[in-house]
Order: structure tokens, then C-alpha cells, then sequence
């Protein structure tokens, strides 16, 4: 793939299609053409065409496409053939609940720690990881690698959170709290 730039309304296709393909192949569909694919998807053959030759020839003229080939090549352009660790800030209702939705895990993210600062939730197992309190965090961030921090605390305790974050290395922020974007890209 060269180095031109890829517009916004391709990448914003590219999950809606990986999940489409993730569908067709466990209904065991093997291959499918662009025109087939199309009336599915509500985007025109040719605009699917265009979307794919942006990243190579997936495809073969009078065959369409395999269907495990290309999911495979749209999973690489996502990024999700790679492993990611999350931790979750926040352990209430809804950061326990993310943790306990089962696609995360099959699409490479991986929860390696929970926080909260409630002591009723403190030590409480969820799906085999133990809530540590949030004191920990800054340790916890020198001792382990972690990509992405999900955020499921209060907005008023988001912030305060945010520095921590960034400067242990986190990568990304998938927040579930009102957090200063501004902020966040300056410590970023």
C-alpha cells in the first residue's frame, strides 16, 4: 500500500464490513461478489471496489472475493490481529459489564486489571481479576504494559485520572466519563 491519504468515510466502512464478513462466514458463505456484497451493505459495487483498492486487489474479476482471505485483510488494516491489554477505571455496573462482553476478548482485547476506589468493590473478583483500589494505578502502569484505559468513573474524578494515564504510557482512552478532549491530546 502507498503512502496516499485514505478518506474518512472508507475507514468508517471498513468495522461495518469486517463484521458483515465475520456474519457471512459463519453462515460458512466462502465467497461473494462486490454486487452481492453491495445490496447487503447498502454501498454500491463500484464504491466497494474503490474502498478495497485502496489497500490492495482483494479481489478477482468473475470470482468476487473470498470472503476469510478478505476479512482477514480488513482485520490487519484495523488493527485487530494484534493483542491489546485494557485495564478499567471504575468497576461499578458499567465497567463490570464491559468486561464481561465476550467480543472484546475474541477481537484481541484483553482486560488485565480492574480499579475502583469504593471499598465495597475493592477486592471483589469479576471474571478472575480482583478490583484494586485506584492508589495502585500509578504503580500498577510502571509494572505493566498497557494500551488502552477505559474510563467508567464520575466525570469529576475523570480528570484527575487522565495525568496518571498519560504519563504511564497508556496508548488510548475508550472513556465512558466526560474527559477534556484538549487536555487529553496535550498529555497524549
Amino acid at each position: 500500500m502507498d503512502n496516499r491519504e485514505i478518506s474518512p468515510a472508507v475507514i468508517r466502512r471498513l468495522p461495518r464490513y469486517y463484521r458483515y464478513l465475520g456474519d457471512l462466514l459463519e453462515k460458512g458463505i466462502t465467497r461473494i461478489s462486490s454486487l452481492e456484497l453491495s445490496e447487503k451493505m447498502s454501498v454500491t459495487a463500484s464504491q466497494i471496489r474503490q474502498d478495497f483498492n485502496n489497500f490492495g486487489n482483494f479481489g478477482q474479476q468473475g470470482y468476487g472475493y473470498n470472503v476469510d482471505v478478505l476479512q482477514n485483510e480488513i482485520k490487519k488494516i484495523l488493527g485487530l490481529d494484534k493483542k491489546y491489554n485494557l485495564i478499567v477505571l471504575g468497576s461499578g455496573n458499567l465497567g463490570q459489564a464491559l468486561l464481561q462482553y465476550e467480543s472484546f476478548r475474541k477481537r484481541g482485547f484483553i482486560f488485565t486489571a480492574l480499579f475502583d476506589n469504593s471499598p465495597a468493590l475493592v477486592g471483589q473478583s469479576v471474571n478472575g481479576l480482583v478490583i484494586s483500589d485506584i492508589s495502585e494505578l500509578e504503580q500498577y502502569l510502571q509494572d505493566h504494559k498497557v494500551d488502552i484505559a477505559v474510563f467508567c468513573v464520575p466525570n469529576e474524578e475523570a480528570g484527575k485520572l487522565l495525568e496518571t494515564v498519560a504519563h504511564g504510557g497508556v496508548k488510548a482512552i475508550w472513556s465512558f466519563s466526560r474527559i477534556d478532549v484538549k487536555k487529553a491530546e496535550e498529555l497524549g
